[in-house]
């Protein structure tokens, strides 16, 4: 599967031919150089290794400068690998935005914002108690996620039952968000709709 690695910059919205309002994600995706070309006889799968955005020499140790040096770039900060790769791609090649077209429907993956230690309002969307369902003896349990399972059997908390928790920093897959207009110049996508992650994150795009 193709793809790129980008970086959220933040949500605008856009018309479209017909007038139509749509919000959409701008994500700066690429240049991405390719860094590592593995094939089965050598690694015993194929896939391609695609950097992204630059980072300081100083911060990157001595075996990672060795390894961009064998693909003539410079050290980048974010390295994903990308498994049948549908285009033939050389060390060293460079990947654009223009891999995709306008109207192509992409993958999105990202790591959710994290929201810290929530209730199970928040997280399960419990709809809690409420001012007007509140009988007689209630109190400040608006919130509260009520009862846990049985008592003597099978005397505990079963696996998987909504409660509170840490909620947030998953990784997220978004499917089939359309490409509704591609900047070559300024290597930017706009895609319908919203990514998961945080202005600044780094997101792959699945073609």
């Amino acid at each position: 599967m193709s793809g790129i690695i980008g970086k959220k910059i933040g949500m605008t919205s856009f018309f479209d031919a017909n007038g139509k309002y749509i919000p959409c994600t701008v994500i700066e995706a690429g240049p991405c150089v390719v860094t590592q070309v593995k094939t089965n006889e050598k690694d015993g799968y194929s896939a391609l290794q695609l950097a992204f955005d630059e980072k300081k020499e100083k911060h990157t140790s001595s075996a990672m400068k060795g390894h961009f040096a064998l693909a003539k770039t410079t050290p980048k900060r974010k390295i994903v690998e990308f498994r049948s790769f549908e285009e033939q791609k050389n060390l060293g090649d460079v990947i654009t935005v223009e891999l995709f077209a306008e109207g192509d429907f992409v993958d999105v993956i990202g790591t959710s914002k994290g929201k810290g230690f929530q209730g199970v309002v928040k997280r399960h969307g419990f709809s809690g108690v409420g001012h007007a369902n509140k009988s007689h003896g209630q109190h400040d349990r608006e919130r509260a996620p009520g009862s846990l399972g049985a008592s003597s059997d099978p005397s505990r908390v079963m696996k998987g039952m909504r409660m509170a928790g840490r909620m947030g920093g998953d990784r997220v897959k978004m499917s089939n968000l359309e490409v509704v207009k591609i900047m070559a110049d300024k290597n930017v996508l706009l895609i319908k709709g919203s990514v998961p992650g945080a202005k600044g994150s780094y997101v792959l795009i699945e073609k």
